[in-house]
């Protein structure tokens, strides 16, 4: 019995070490937003190194472009007067259209 165990334990070792050098590395999100979820306006800080010419575009939860900027600032405030309760999706694209970062957001009224 006491080798079943030895092995049970040896075996979930061996596994969680292989399983940890598989995982991806994360990726340190570049676009920080805050509040979440947003009541009337949603802040979104860009990363020091981005490019001017990037787009952003907020989708609604159903697909439909909802808002456009082009030539963002590092920091960008939104104001969500127009927008319904719900879940939204944000994508940075450079300027070939390639999106470079993309996360979401929820508002709630």
């Amino acid at each position: 019995m006491r080798i079943f165990y030895a092995l049970s334990i040896a075996l979930l070792i061996t596994t969680n070490v292989h399983a940890q050098t598989r995982l991806p590395e994360q990726q340190v999100q570049a676009v920080k937003f805050y509040p979440n979820p947003a009541v009337s306006q949603i802040t979104f800080d860009f990363p020091k190194n981005y490019d001017r010419n990037y787009s952003f575009q907020i989708y609604n939860f159903l697909g439909k472009k909802v808002y456009e900027l082009q030539n963002i600032n590092p920091k960008t405030t939104i104001d969500l007067g127009q927008f319904f309760r719900g879940v939204y999706i944000f994508q940075l694209r450079d300027k070939s259209g390639k999106i470079i970062e993309s996360g979401r957001f929820q508002v709630v009224k």
